[in-house]
C-alpha cells in the first residue's frame, strides 16, 4: 500500500433515503491517498448508492462527505475534474475506435490527446486502438472504460463491480491494472461481489448490510477476527483430521500425534472474507 495519512475521502454519517427505504443509513469511513478501499455487500446493500453520492450523481439525505478535500454537495463542481468512475454498464460509443474514444474524452476534459496512446498501452489495447469498439470483447471494453476514466488523471477512481462478467484472464488483467494504479498513487474505491478479488486488491474493506457498515478493517484482520482457526492434519495411515487451534483438547491430540511421529502434513485452514461475510450478514454472496 502506498497510502499516506491524509484522507482522500471522508464520510460522516452519510445517508440516502428513498421514502421509507434507507438505502444508505448513516455510514462513516475514510480512505487514505493511494489506498484501495472496498465496499462489499449483497445487491441493495448500499454500495452503488454510496458511490453515486460520493461522485455527485445523487444528493445525500443526511450526513456529509468530502472527496479530495471538497464537500460533495457544496463543492461538487470542484470535485468533478479530480475524479472519475467506471460503472458496471459498458456505456461506450461502439462506432468509434478505441483511439477515437479517448481523443473524444480528452477533448471533453481539455487533456492532451497524446494521453490516449499512453493509456492504450497501459491497458493493453495498442494493437486494437484503431478497431471499432463494437468489435471489442467484453474484457477489452472494460479496459477501455478504465482508460477513459484515467484520461483526466483522477486523484480518486471509483470502480463499480469492475470485473463482473469478465472471463478469468480479463479479470486478472484488470486486477493487475488496479494494483499498478494504486502503486502509482491513485486512490481507488471499488465495489465487488467477489470476496477473493477484494482480498487480493483491497487495503481495507467495509462490509455493508441493509445500508449500514457492519465491519471495517483490513482483510487480514477481519479473517483473523471472524475466521475459524483450524488445521487439517494428515496422519501416516492417510487419515485426515481437523483440529481447532483454540481447543486445548485438539492441541493435546496434535501434540500426541507429533510425539509419535504420525504427522505427515499440516495445513492451516485460514478463514476467508466469504466466511466473514456469512458470519456478519447471515448468508453468502
Amino acid at each position: 500500500m502506498t497510502a499516506s495519512a491524509t484522507p482522500m475521502v471522508t464520510v460522516e454519517q452519510l445517508a440516502k433515503h428513498y421514502g421509507s427505504v434507507r438505502a444508505v443509513d448513516g455510514i462513516s469511513f475514510s480512505v487514505a491517498a493511494g489506498e484501495v478501499f472496498g465496499l462489499l455487500g449483497h445487491n441493495g446493500a448500499g454500495k452503488t448508492t454510496t458511490i453515486r453520492m460520493l461522485t455527485g450523481r445523487t444528493r445525500p439525505t443526511a450526513g456529509q462527505a468530502t472527496v479530495a478535500g471538497y464537500d460533495i454537495v457544496a463543492e461538487r463542481d470542484k470535485i468533478k475534474p479530480l475524479i472519475n468512475l467506471v460503472f458496471e454498464d459498458q456505456n461506450l460509443y461502439e462506432r468509434l475506435s478505441g483511439r477515437e474514444t479517448l481523443h473524444f474524452f480528452a477533448d471533453l476534459y481539455q487533456a492532451p490527446r497524446s494521453r490516449a496512446d499512453d493509456l492504450l498501452e497501459l491497458v493493453g489495447l495498442t494493437e486494437a486502438a484503431d478497431r471499432k469498439v463494437k468489435t471489442y470483447s467484453t474484457g477489452m471494453k472494460q479496459r477501455l472504460l478504465v482508460a477513459r476514466a484515467l484520461i483526466n488523471e483522477p486523484r480518486v477512481l471509483f470502480l463499480d463491480e469492475p470485473t463482473r462478467g469478465l472471463d478469468p484472464s480479463s479479470a486478472r488483467d484488470l486486477r493487475d491494472l488496479v494494483k499498478n494504479l494504486s502503486a502509482q498513487g491513485t486512490t481507488i474505491v471499488l465495489t465487488t461481489h467477489y470476496m477473493e478479488e477484494a482480498d487480493e486488491l483491497c487495503d481495507r474493506v467495509a462490509f455493508l448490510s441493509q445500508g449500514k457498515i457492519v465491519a471495517l478493517d483490513t482483510p487480514r484482520e477481519l479473517k483473523l477476527r471472524y475466521g475459524q482457526r483450524s488445521a487439517t492434519v494428515l496422519l501416516d495411515d492417510r487419515s485426515e483430521h481437523t483440529v481447532r487451534l483454540d481447543d486445548p483438547a485438539d492441541a493435546d491430540r496434535l501434540a500426541a500425534w507429533m510425539r509419535d511421529g504420525r504427522v505427515l502434513t499440516i495445513h492451516s485452514n485460514e478463514g476467508t472474507l466469504e466466511d466473514v461475510f456469512i458470519a456478519l450478514a447471515g448468508r453468502p454472496l
